[in-house]
């Protein structure tokens, strides 16, 4: 289940680089792997890094995505990580006031996503050291910054799972973009929640349909209408549901008039029930 399997990575007009300041926690290397690879990237540079990329934490936590590790490139200077790339975007959770914000003109990860959607080249997404974040002089390299909507009252977040958050926003606009065009995006979410007028009648005509069947007054069986058409409208059921449904209502329906001894179930519905079925 939790096995790799042989698709291709999905595609981007970008090529993500992953570069990682520092990092001195074997666990945070490999859970970093991870991530990427559940998201469908697998550039790592790692700058100056204090752990060993064949620690056995690392490789543990990694799991299947341990050629990440085997294959990041290591440079002893950022500058010297960052030079074949075309955008240089740097990662921050300090939220200063002050003189410090010349530095910290920030963008949140959607906006981040939407933004190089369209780029050609590299893309670094630089990540300082864990404890220290990015120096000043580091996120002055940077063409822009991003972080991550935490909460104020405790805004750093561990650094593997910063990486996740923002892997996941930018992958989540790929499958936005191009999920049913790339077999290695997933299908089986609709993107779309709507339905045609045509069925959206045929499901309102079935629920008033069924609240007729019901036993009580008008105002009743009105109520019951209302409540139910809302509660399924304001769902945003997909074309798919919205047919089950309407089978479901129907049968529904069928078994309220057969047991009430109301002949309309056998010649109105679609769903009729045999007569052996009666007894």
């Amino acid at each position: 289940m939790g096995d790799r399997q042989k698709i291709k990575l999905p595609k981007s007009s970008y090529e993500l680089v992953i570069v990682l300041i520092g990092t001195s926690h074997p666990g945070n290397l490999g859970a970093i792997c991870r991530s990427m690879l559940n998201y469908g990237y697998d550039k790592l540079r790692l700058v100056n890094p204090v752990c060993d990329v064949d620690d056995i934490e690392a490789r543990n936590r990694a799991k299947h995505a341990g050629h990440i590790l085997e294959n990041c490139e290591i440079f002893t200077t950022l500058d010297d990580s960052l030079k074949d790339c075309s955008l240089v975007v740097g990662t921050s959770g300090k939220r200063e006031v002050g003189n410090k914000t010349v530095f910290r003109h920030f963008t949140y990860p959607w906006e981040f996503s939407q933004r190089i959607e369209k780029l050609t080249g590299k893309v670094a997404l630089v990540f300082g050291e864990e404890g220290k974040g990015m120096a000043t002089e580091e996120l002055d390299k940077c063409d822009f910054l991003v972080t991550l909507p935490t909460w104020e009252g405790y805004p750093i977040a561990n650094l593997s799972h910063a990486v996740n958050a923002l892997v996941y926003e930018l992958h989540k606009n790929r499958v936005i973009k191009n999920q049913g065009d790339d077999n290695s995006m997933p299908v089986f979410f609709p993107l779309e929640r709507t339905i045609n007028p045509s069925l959206r009648n045929i499901l309102v005509k079935a629920i008033e349909e069924l609240s007729q069947s019901l036993p009580g007054n008008e105002e009743r069986k009105n109520s019951f209408k209302n409540s139910l058409i809302r509660s399924i409208m304001l769902s945003a059921p997909t074309e798919d549901e919205a047919t089950r449904m309407v089978g479901g209502v129907l049968d529904a329906t069928t078994a309220l008039q057969f047991v009430s001894g109301n002949e309309e179930w056998l010649s109105k519905r679609r769903r009729k029930i045999e007569p052996t079925e009666q007894e």
